[in-house]
């Protein structure tokens, strides 16, 4: 069942490869942040289905994001995005709330995986 997804990185590029992923399985980005504080934002304007965030950005980083989406909607669905190395990052996240971790570089299948999953 895809669904609406918003995508959070402070990086363009990885932006652009995790929307290929997500469109080319059938899902539709609905809006797309460089930062934790615009992810906040654009989640309580798009109410997505679920958000692939970055750990580290500028400004809000997305475990401080993940706390700050989850005071507003308890059952928001995250996963968050990592790169190697940052296990106790990842660890921190899921206790804020995320349901899942996907690691840089991406692979189609675990990304298609895990949005599967966490969508239920």
């Amino acid at each position: 069942m895809p669904g609406k997804i918003l995508i959070v990185d402070d990086a363009a590029f990885m932006r652009m490869m995790i929307k290929d992923i997500l469109t080319s399985n059938g899902y539709e980005v609905v809006g797309e942040a460089n930062n934790g504080i615009k992810a906040v934002e654009l989640y309580k304007e798009k109410k997505p289905d679920l958000v692939t965030m970055d750990i580290t950005m500028p400004d809000m980083d997305g475990i401080t994001a993940v706390k700050e989406i989850r005071k507003f909607d308890k059952s928001a669905r995250i996963i968050m995005c990592s790169a190697l190395g940052q296990q106790s990052m990842v660890m921190d996240a899921i206790q804020a709330g995320a349901r899942d971790f996907i690691v840089k570089p991406f692979q189609p299948d675990r990304v298609a995986e895990a949005l599967k999953k966490a969508l239920g």
